[in-house]
C-alpha cells in the first residue's frame, strides 16, 4: 500500500512575485467609492509599476491625484500618468496653477490617503530629516498626521534595503506616523536578487483597501478550511469534487483586512495565497483534519468553507491501476472520512467556548432542511448554505445564514462582497469579552 503525500506544504504570508495577484481581485466594485488618493511618485525604475496602479485604484473606485518628483520624470513621463488618473499631474512646489499658489496645501487637504510608489531610499531619507525642498516632500510634511495617513511602498536595491542607514530612517518615519507597506522579493532591474522590488499594484491596492477596512476582527485569531480534499486512489488517481476554493479564500483575505490574524488551510486549489495570510497546503481530508486540530488550540474563530470529501478508497495501490483488454473492472472499497467540523465543535477548546465555530454546507436541494439539521447534528452555532452546483467555480454566490434563531438570506453578490457581509455578521455574534 502506498504512502499519501506528505501532508502539510507552509506557505509564506509574503506572496513571491507569481503570487502577487490576490486570490479575489481586490478591484471589486466600489470599495474605495469615494475615496481621493494622493499617488506620489519617486525616482525608481518601479515607476512602470504605478501606471498600473493608478489604473486599479481608479477602477477600485478612487479618484486619484498624482504627485511626482522630478526624478520620477526620468522613469515615466507626467502625460502618461495624467491620462491614465484624467487630472493634471503636479510636479513643482512653484506651480502656479492654484490661485493661492499652495499646491501643498492644497492637494494634500484633499486626500483621504497619501500612498508613495514607489519610494526611493533618497525619499525615505527626505521623509526622515523632514526636508521639504521639493513639492512631494513637502507635502508630507504639510499633511495633518492625524487625518490623512501616509502609506509608502519602497523600492530599492537589496543592499540599499537592507543598508542600516535605511533601517534607521525607516524606524524615525513610522514613529513619525508613515506606514511602511514592506517590499517584494525577486529579480530586480540591476540584476541582483533579493529584497527591496516594490511590491505589485494589487498587493498596494489590498492595502490600501484594508486601512480604510473597520477592524471589526482586530486581535482575533481565524482559522479556515477552503477548497477540495483529494483522496488518492493510486500514484496519479483520485476522488475530488468540483469546489474552487474561492469563497474560503475571499474570507481569508476580508479577515485579513478587518484586522485578524489568519490562517487558511487549503485543500488542492489554483488559487495564489491572500496577502499576509498563512497558509498550509493539504491533499487529504485526514491531513486537513490533523492540520485543523493543531491550528484551532491556538483560534479564536473556526471557519470551515472547505468541500470535504465524505468518503475515501479503503485502500491506495502502490502503480498506477492499469486498464487491460479483457480484465474486469477494478472494484474500489469506501471508508468514511472523519468529520473535521464535528471533530473541532466537540474540541475542548470548542467546548469551553473559547473557540467559535462556523459551518459550510453545500446542498443540491432542500437547503434550508438539510443545512439547518446540519447545524443542530454538528452542534454549532452558526452555518451558511449554499446550492453548491451553482456556485462552484463561480465568482459570485447567495448564501444563508442559519442560527439558533432561524435563517437569513445574503442575496446575490461577489464572494468578496459576501465574505465582508459574513464576517460582518459574524463579529456581531461573539462571545462580548
Amino acid at each position: 500500500m502506498q504512502k499519501p503525500p506528505s501532508p502539510i506544504t507552509y506557505h509564506s504570508p509574503v506572496p513571491t512575485p507569481d503570487e502577487a495577484e490576490p486570490a479575489i481581485s481586490t478591484t471589486a466594485p466600489a470599495e474605495l467609492a469615494g475615496k481621493h488618493i494622493l499617488l506620489g511618485l519617486t525616482g525608481g525604475v518601479a515607476c512602470y509599476k504605478s501606471a498600473e496602479l493608478c489604473r486599479q485604484l481608479i477602477k477600485a473606485g478612487a479618484t486619484v491625484q498624482v504627485v511626482m518628483t522630478e526624478a520620477a520624470c526620468e522613469f515615466i513621463t507626467p502625460t502618461t500618468m495624467q491620462a491614465l488618473s484624467g487630472r493634471p499631474v503636479y510636479i513643482s512646489q512653484w506651480d502656479a496653477r492654484p490661485d493661492n499658489n499652495m499646491a501643498h496645501i492644497n492637494l494634500s487637504r484633499e486626500a483621504d490617503a497619501m500612498v508613495l510608489a514607489p519610494c526611493s531610499a533618497d525619499f525615505i531619507a527626505r521623509l526622515a530629516q523632514g526636508r521639504s525642498d521639493e513639492l512631494l516632500s513637502l507635502m508630507c510634511l504639510a499633511r495633518p498626521i492625524g487625518k490623512i495617513p501616509l502609506l509608502i511602498a519602497p523600492a530599492m536595491n537589496r543592499e540599499m534595503w537592507l543598508h542600516p542607514a535605511t533601517a534607521r530612517n525607516m524606524q524615525q518615519i513610522t514613529q513619525d506616523g508613515a506606514t511602511i507597506l514592506g517590499v517584494g522579493n525577486g529579480l530586480q532591474a540591476c540584476g541582483e536578487t533579493g529584497d527591496g522590488r516594490m511590491l505589485e499594484p494589487a498587493q498596494i491596492v489590498h492595502d490600501v483597501i484594508a486601512h480604510f477596512t473597520p477592524k471589526v476582527l482586530a486581535g482575533k485569531r481565524i482559522l479556515i478550511t477552503a477548497g477540495p480534499t483529494f483522496e488518492a486512489i493510486d500514484p496519479v488517481r483520485g476522488i475530488t469534487n468540483r469546489s474552487s476554493g474561492k469563497m474560503g479564500y475571499a474570507i481569508a483575505q476580508a479577515a485579513q483586512e478587518a484586522g485578524a490574524q489568519v490562517t487558511l488551510i487549503s485543500g488542492p486549489v489554483a488559487l495564489p495565497t491572500p496577502r499576509n495570510v498563512q497558509r498550509l497546503d493539504v491533499q487529504s481530508a485526514q491531513q486537513m483534519l490533523d492540520a485543523a486540530l493543531t491550528q484551532s488550540t491556538t483560534a479564536d474563530i473556526f471557519i470551515a468553507t472547505a468541500a470535504v470529501a465524505d468518503w475515501r478508497p479503503a485502500q491506495i495501490a502502490e502503480h498506477k491501476i492499469k486498464k487491460a483488454e479483457g480484465e474486469s473492472t477494478p472494484q474500489l472499497n469506501f471508508v468514511e472520512n472523519p468529520d473535521i467540523l464535528a471533530s473541532i465543535a466537540r474540541s475542548t477548546t470548542a467546548q469551553s467556548g473559547r473557540l467559535y465555530c462556523v459551518g459550510f454546507a453545500a446542498e443540491s436541494d432542500n437547503l434550508v432542511e438539510f443545512a439547518s439539521a446540519k447545524r443542530k447534528r454538528k452542534g454549532i452555532p452558526l452555518l451558511v448554505g449554499n446550492i453548491g452546483p451553482n456556485t462552484f467555480g463561480q465568482d459570485d454566490n447567495i448564501l444563508t445564514i442559519f442560527d439558533d434563531s432561524g435563517h437569513v438570506e445574503l442575496p446575490r453578490a461577489s464572494k468578496r462582497e459576501l465574505a465582508k457581509q459574513l464576517l460582518q455578521e459574524i463579529a456581531k455574534r461573539l462571545p462580548k469579552n
